[in-house]
């Protein structure tokens, strides 16, 4: 009888319970509960291995005998703390029908709470007949045993010190995220001890911490820490997946991140990182990608969840191939109430054993495609989040967009979601660095109506459903793309070092090099690329909405003009902080904005901007011209690119706020609009660094008197 028949595996035995356990290992006398989920297996078996032993020579088989509802569960004694373990799954082998059933594989339990060892990847990881390129027909499994070749599952136990920790309840308005990689911010931080660096521990380590606090964020959003693995493609080429969005556990911390080396020092340093972070006032929001899996297309591997029950877990068509919305060969089908369930238990997971703060949900369009894969703002998911009790009062992100048809989704989130703004992306981009290179070519460039909406808020994005501006995550780069200071230096993407012929990555960067490609020595091309950077950011700072800063910017950080650097764990990716005299006077301008956007509470409301009175004449947002007369019936006018932006105080005592926009390539003579009571010069982008150690000095303008704003610049005044 061939090794993958079903019956190799004792029939089930007399059903003892009418429910299963909790999904996963649950420590009881004497051992654990285990339950799996392989709904149309005809076998399941836990097999138990010793520690260090990775060729798998030790393992011992105990079937699970009771089964309810797709559920396959049993006690397995004398299974503790420290057990390493994983999972075969036997059954049908019907390819069309979607089941993949082999029990020649070794398999992880989706809930296991932590990992040990790494993929391996051959042959012996695929679940069909294989050839040299590791794929082959569907048509039988294949015997070779992968064992030896796939992480274990570990039991661990979460009892953690967590002492006085609570969350910093941080709200949406005063929030200010960065985005961070565990790895590549301190992977080259002089401060940060060797041996913690690109850990998670020296994400914690003071000399890191002390940074975020002195800039003033007050949340890191990490990219993935899921347990994840490297794709075989890049493995062949000798890269690995630096971002880590190809997940393989969503219960499990990445081991690799960790300065410590055992499954349970890993679990106790990612708890311990989070303390110490909540313990600066910073919040902890985790990147988390619910999309896809490692395990790429139906002919890819076998490493959990299409073993066990491929049909459940996967988006499949009618004859049992993959509906891939996320560009990686698979789509988890959060349709399915096990798959619903695994992803919010694992959220419940991190938010109730690790105290995070919130999620960001990578391609989160595919999360909520329903039942004809249309996407749904209703979608069962997406209604548990919002109700449940413990997820609907954390931070939750969408990334409102997959890869699908009809995949672009921004604003059509329901409340609680905050959501990736890349309508902001593109239009500062576009006013800031597309349009200067349109003035230098003769054209005139857009005009200012579209910054102005996205300088309070996106309303025409978020202004359904009461949500208001802090609705809108506001940015200019993520991970995904140039840097900031790659955005001002490059025309072009420069992804050789990626393996793939300069052709992945996106072609739509809205950039401009300001006349030399990348590197240069022309003190011209310099300025003009740096004072473009501070009007960015003066952009994202001082804008209604959430900003989330990129980790680097703040420091001028170049991947040498590679925007797509996924696959690179080097210094290309790595946040470098060995810093010019220009890189410290980016890094006190980013300081002097935040404390600005904190100083100043009319810069960052939770209700829109509509033009309403609040106090006599005076208008909650007033717009104006150059000449200080109101822009009424002036925004269509070709070319408007000089704006006045006229914020109310949102109390007494409190100042209001002069936003002076100006986006042609000239110097521009600009008259206060009248009413103003006098302006207080905070910040101008012109500055190489902020004049005054303080956000309420600089230099006092009436209104009465034009100021000279300097070409393609931002200033901000506080008014009274």
């Amino acid at each position: 009888m061939p090794p993958w028949s079903a019956t190799h595996v004792p029939p089930p035995g007399p059903l003892t319970r009418d429910l299963p356990p909790p999904p996963g290992v649950t420590p009881v006398a004497g051992g654990c509960d285990v339950a799996v989920y392989a709904g149309h297996a005809e076998g399941v078996e836990v097999c138990l291995f010793e520690p260090g032993d990775a060729a798998g020579e030790s393992e011992r088989r105990v079937p699970l005998r009771e089964r309810a509802h797709g559920w396959w569960f049993g006690t397995v004694p004398g299974m503790v703390a420290g057990q390493r373990y994983g999972l075969r799954a036997a059954g049908p082998w019907d390819p069309e029908r979607g089941m993949l059933h082999n029990p020649a594989k070794l398999l992880l339990d989706p809930y296991a709470d932590a990992l040990e060892g790494s993929v391996t990847w051959g042959p012996e990881l695929y679940a069909h007949v294989v050839d040299g390129s590791w794929h082959g027909e569907l048509d039988r499994p294949s015997a070779l045993d992968s064992r030896g070749h796939v992480p274990r599952g570990v039991v661990v136990d979460h009892a953690f010190d967590w002492g006085a920790d609570s969350p910093p309840g941080r709200t949406r308005s005063e929030s200010v995220l960065y985005e961070a990689h565990v790895r590549g911010q301190t992977m080259r931080h002089p401060g940060v001890p060797e041996e913690l660096r690109g850990t998670y521990a020296g994400l914690a380590h003071p000399a890191a911490v002390e940074h975020l606090v002195s800039l003033g964020v007050t949340a890191v959003e990490l990219l993935p820490v899921h347990a994840f693995t490297h794709e075989p493609h890049l493995v062949r080429r000798g890269l690995t997946n630096h971002w880590g969005y190809n997940t393989l556990g969503f219960m499990a911390p990445h081991p690799a991140y960790a300065a410590a080396r055992d499954p349970q020092g890993v679990v106790d340093e990612v708890k311990g990182m989070v303390k110490l972070l909540h313990a600066a006032g910073i919040e902890v929001v985790l990147d988390v990608v619910y999309n896809h899996t490692a395990e790429q297309g139906r002919t890819g591997a076998a490493l959990s969840w299409r073993g066990l029950d491929q049909r459940a877990y996967y988006r499949l068509d009618e004859r049992g191939r993959d509906i891939d919305v996320t560009g990686c060969g698979n789509t988890l089908d959060l349709r399915h109430p096990v798959v619903c369930r695994m992803v919010l238990d694992s959220l419940r997971h991190w938010v109730q054993e690790y105290h995070v703060d919130g999620f960001r949900f990578d391609l989160a369009v595919a999360l909520g495609r329903g039942r004809g894969d249309d996407f749904d703002p209703d979608h069962p998911f997406l209604v548990a989040l919002r109700t449940d009790p413990v997820l609907s009062r954390v931070t939750l992100v969408a990334e409102p967009w997959d890869l699908g048809i009809h995949g672009w989704r921004t604003g059509q989130f329901p409340p609680p979601f905050l959501e990736w703004n890349d309508r902001f992306r593109d239009t500062a981009r576009r006013f800031w660095v597309g349009d200067q290179r349109a003035q230098r070519d003769g054209h005139a460039g857009h005009d200012a109506r579209e910054l102005a909406t996205r300088l309070t808020g996106s309303r025409d994005l978020f202004g359904a459903r009461d949500r208001g501006p802090t609705a809108s995550v506001n940015f200019v780069t993520a991970h995904d793309g140039f840097t900031l200071a790659d955005l001002v230096s490059y025309d072009h993407k420069h992804n050789e070092a990626n393996g793939e012929d300069n052709r992945d990555g996106s072609d739509g960067n809205g950039s401009w090099n300001h006349g030399a490609e990348g590197p240069t020595d022309d003190d011209t091309v310099l300025a003009a690329r740096r004072r473009t950077v501070r009007a960015l950011l003066g952009t994202l700072l001082l804008s209604q909405g959430v900003p989330m800063l990129t980790a680097g910017d703040e420091l001028g950080r170049t991947q040498g003009g590679n925007n797509n650097a996924y696959c690179q764990d080097t210094e290309v990716a790595w946040v470098d902080w060995d810093l010019e005299p220009w890189q410290e006077d980016l890094v006190a301008t980013t300081r002097h904005l935040l404390a600005l956007r904190r100083r100043l509470p009319a810069l960052r409301r939770r209700m829109w901007l509509l033009g309403r009175p609040v106090e006599g004449d005076r208008l909650d947002v007033a717009w104006f011209g150059a000449d200080g007369a109101p822009m009424h019936g002036r925004w269509e006018q070709a070319g408007s690119r000089v704006l006045q932006m006229a914020l109310a105080p949102t109390g007494p005592g409190e100042p209001g706020v002069l936003l002076v926009v100006n986006g042609t390539d000239r110097d521009v003579e600009v008259t206060a609009p009248d009413g103003l009571g006098g302006g207080r010069l905070l910040w101008d982008s012109a500055w190489d660094r902020p004049e005054g150690s303080e956000p309420g000095e600089g230099e006092r303008t009436e209104p009465e008197s034009p100021a000279l704003v300097a070409a393609t610049s931002l200033r901000v005044y506080a008014t009274v």
